[in-house]
C-alpha cells in the first residue's frame, strides 16, 4: 500500500463522523490492501508504531530552513495543528521524481537509517508528495494521527471484518508484532491463532452504563450488588509465569510507571481493580494519583510521597482457570477466597455496600460527596463477566454534578476534526478584581454551539500566544464538574475534576461569575470508607 493510499484512508476517517462509518472504511481497507502495509497501517491506527530517531522536532527543523518564521506562525496558528501546517507549507519539488512510496519502506528505513541521514531522507520523500501525502506522511511518523479513530475501535473493525469477536482480538494483541502478518494469516484461516507462549496478556474489561431514572425505578433490590466508585483509575493486574503486566482500561502498558505494583503481582492470575494512591488506608484524592500517571522515569521520592495501590473489585481467571462464565456472587467468593490465599501486598478488597432497598441505597449514595467517593457501583448478582458496555447488568451511578459560572479567558483549537476550530477553552474566576484560570473544558457543547464559541473568541481575541488566543472578559461558561481538590500545579490553587461546558450563560455579566472563594467552598475533605483489609507495604 502506497503512502498516498494510507493518505486517502486517514482523510476519509477524519470527515467522516459516525462510529460505523469509520468502521466500514477500516473493514474496507483490511480487505482490500495487502501484506505487510496493512499491517503497518493498523499499527499506526492503534498507536503501536514508535521511530526512536524521527521526532516532532527534526520535521520542525526542516520546515524552518524552507519557511519565513513569521509566515509559519501565523499558519499554525490558523490551521492548529503541525503536521498539517507543515505539509500545506511544505514547497514542492517540480523535479523530483521518485517512485510512489509505500508504508514498508517508510517503516524500514526509519528503523535502520542513521540518524544523520534522516533529514535527508525526510526532505526526499516530502519533496516527491503531495500535500495530503505529506501529512499522512507525518503523522505516520510522529505517531499522532488524529482522526477520531483509536486503537480500540481499529481492533473492533479488525473483529467485525474477520467476523470474530473483539475479545480475541484483544487477546492475542499482545503477543503479536507490527506488521501482524500471523494475526492477518489466522483471520484470514491460512494460520494457526497466534500462540502469547505465556506471555501476559490483556482481557477486555466489562463496563457499566450510567443509571438513569427510568433504569433506577425497574431494579429489585435483592438481584444487586452495591459498591463504592472509587475515584482512581481502572486496571487489570494480569501475572503468571510469562511475567507480569498492569494494565488500563484501554489495555495500554502502564506497568512501568507502576514498579511497586508490579513487584507485588507474584501471584497466577487476572484480577480487576482501581489504581489509588492510598495513605493509612485513607483514599487520596485523584490530583495524587495524576502526579504518578504518564511518567517515564519513577524516582523514589515519587514512590515515596505518592504510593499507589489496587482496590480489586473482580477475579477473571484463577491460575489458569477462567472466570468469566461463572456470575458475579461466585466470582466475589472466589476473589475473597483467592485473596486471603495470596494476600498481595498493595491490594484490597474493595467491600460490599450492605443494603435492603432502593431507597436506602439512594441515602448512601446522598452521602458519597461528603466522603469524597464518586458515587456507586450497581452489579446484578447473577451477571456474567462479559467483555464490553453491554446495558443491563452493571450501572455506574455517580453523585450528581456540582457547577460554577466561569469566564472564559482562553481558546485553543482543537485535534481531527476540530482542528479547524476553538474548541477548547480555558475560564477562570475572580479572586479580588483579578481573574484566575480555574480549568480546561472541550466537551459539553452542541455543533451549533461550538459554531458560535468559535466566531465569537475570532472576533474578541485580544493577544495569541502560539495556537491559544487570549479573548476579552466578557462570555460567562456555566461549567460542570464532578469535583474540587486543591492543587499545586494551578494557579488558582485549585484543580477540577472531569470539567466540561454545560451552558452558555450569555446572559450573564462577567462581573456577576462566581468567585474563586465560592468554588475552593466546594473542595471536599477526605473521608476515608475502610476496605475490608488495608493494603499492606
Amino acid at each position: 500500500m502506497s503512502v498516498s493510499a494510507f493518505a486517502e484512508l486517514l482523510e476519509r476517517l477524519t470527515f467522516t463522523p459516525g462510529r460505523l462509518g469509520k468502521l466500514a472504511l477500516m473493514q474496507n481497507w483490511f480487505a482490500t490492501q495487502g501484506d505487510p502495509d496493512r499491517g503497518i497501517g493498523l499499527a499506526a491506527l492503534a498507536g503501536e508504531l514508535v521511530f526512536r530517531t524521527a521526532k516532532p522536532a527534526l520535521l520542525r527543523d526542516l520546515i524552518a530552513q524552507r519557511t519565513d518564521p513569521t509566515l509559519f506562525a501565523l499558519s499554525y496558528d490558523y490551521v492548529g495543528d503541525l503536521a498539517e501546517t507543515i505539509a500545506l507549507l511544505w514547497p514542492p519539488d517540480a523535479g523530483s521524481n521518485l517512485p510512489p512510496l509505500s508504508l514498508t519502506e517508510v517503516v524500514e528505513t526509519l528503523e535502520t537509517a542513521p540518524k544523520a541521514e534522516l533529514p535527508q531522507i525526510l526532505t526526499s520523500w516530502l519533496n516527491s508528495l503531495d500535500a495530503g501525502s505529506r501529512l499522512a506522511l507525518i503523522k505516520l511518523v510522529t505517531g499522532g494521527l488524529r482522526v477520531g479513530a483509536s486503537a480500540r475501535l481499529a481492533k473492533t473493525a479488525l473483529a467485525e471484518w474477520a467476523k470474530v469477536d473483539v475479545g480475541e482480538i484483544e487477546e492475542v494483541w499482545h503477543g503479536v508484532a507490527p506488521p501482524y502478518r500471523s494475526l492477518f494469516a489466522w483471520l484470514e484461516g491460512q494460520g494457526p491463532r497466534p500462540d502469547p507462549n505465556g506471555a501476559p496478556v490483556f482481557r477486555p474489561l466489562m463496563l457499566a452504563h450510567p443509571l438513569e431514572a427510568r433504569d433506577l425505578a425497574a431494579l429489585n433490590a435483592p438481584d444487586w450488588r452495591a459498591e463504592w466508585k472509587w475515584d482512581g483509575i481502572r486496571v487489570q493486574l494480569t501475572a503468571g509465569p510469562g511475567g507480569a503486566r498492569l494494565w488500563s482500561r484501554s489495555g495500554e502498558d502502564i506497568s512501568g510507571g507502576f514498579p511497586e505494583i508490579l513487584d507485588a503481582m507474584t501471584f497466577h492470575g487476572v484480577a480487576d481493580g482501581e489504581l489509588l494512591v492510598l495513605r493509612d488506608g485513607e483514599v487520596a484524592p485523584f490530583a495524587d494519583l495524576q502526579q504518578r500517571l504518564n511518567r517515564k522515569v519513577v524516582t523514589a521520592k515519587m514512590l515515596r510521597e505518592f504510593p499507589a495501590a489496587v482496590r480489586l473489585y473482580d477475579l477473571l481467571f484463577d491460575g489458569e482457570e477462567d472466570l468469566r462464565a461463572l456470575p458475579f456472587d461466585e466470582r466475589r467468593a472466589r476473589l475473597e477466597a483467592w485473596y486471603a490465599r495470596e494476600h498481595p501486598q498493595r491490594m484490597d478488597l474493595s467491600p460490599l455496600i450492605p443494603f435492603t432497598s432502593m431507597a436506602e441505597l439512594a441515602e448512601i449514595r446522598a452521602g458519597t460527596r461528603a466522603a469524597s467517593i464518586e458515587g456507586l457501583m450497581l452489579k446484578r448478582g447473577d451477571s456474567p463477566y462479559t467483555p464490553g458496555r453491554i446495558r443491563g447488568p452493571w450501572w455506574k451511578w455517580k453523585r450528581d454534578p456540582l457547577s460554577i459560572d466561569a469566564v472564559l479567558m482562553y481558546a485553543q483549537r482543537g485535534h481531527g476534526r476540530r482542528s479547524s476550530f476553538y474548541s477548547d477553552y480555558t475560564f477562570g474566576l475572580w479572586r479580588g478584581e483579578e481573574l484566575v484560570p480555574v480549568g480546561k473544558a472541550y466537551s459539553g457543547y452542541s455543533d451549533v454551539e461550538l459554531l458560535w464559541l468559535d466566531k465569537w473568541i475570532r472576533n474578541h481575541t485580544i493577544n495569541r500566544f502560539g495556537p491559544v488566543r487570549e479573548v476579552e472578559r466578557g462570555l460567562v461558561l456555566e461549567v460542570a464538574f464532578d469535583a474540587a481538590q486543591y492543587s499545586t500545579r494551578h494557579k488558582s490553587g485549585v484543580a477540577l475534576r472531569f470539567p466540561r461546558i454545560s451552558r452558555l450563560r450569555r446572559d450573564k455579566p462577567v462581573e456577576e461569575a462566581d468567585r474563586l472563594e465560592t468554588l475552593e467552598a466546594l473542595i471536599e475533605s477526605r473521608i476515608a470508607v475502610p476496605a475490608e483489609d488495608t493494603p499492606s507495604e
